[in-house]
């Protein structure tokens, strides 16, 4: 496992954007497919984005695609959600987490975990 930290996030007007940041803290994201999820209130807990660390192969939920942009940063050992054209229901907690499985692993598989940041977009 790898701790996650988060920061980012915030309140923000519809159409406006936000950008998320998750560091790994005593080890790198090397050899590790890392993600974004977000979870609003009631609902389950998504994935919204994906990348494979090591080669960059992203993958996104329909949700979101055109519109967030998952993105890392090897020097800082970081990975970022960079997320524009906001939407009311974009409103969510978000968390990134790391596996060691492929890219288009499902969320059970993720072991690690940052602790959720909130994003909120007021209409």
């Amino acid at each position: 496992q790898v701790q996650l930290v988060q920061s980012g996030g915030g309140l923000v007007q519809a159409g406006g954007s936000l950008r998320l940041s998750c560091a790994a803290a005593g080890r790198t994201f090397s050899n590790y497919v890392v993600g974004w999820f977000r979870q609003a209130p009631g609902k389950d807990r998504e994935k919204i984005a994906a990348i494979v660390w090591n080669i960059g192969s992203t993958v996104y939920a329909n949700s979101v695609k055109g519109r967030f942009t998952i993105s890392r940063d090897n020097d800082k050992n970081t990975l970022y959600l960079q997320m524009n054209n906001l939407k009311p229901e974009d409103t969510a907690l978000y968390y990134c987490a790391a596996t060691t499985g492929p890219l288009y692993s499902a969320l059970h598989l993720y072991d690690s975990w940052g602790q959720g940041t909130q994003v909120t977009v007021s209409s």
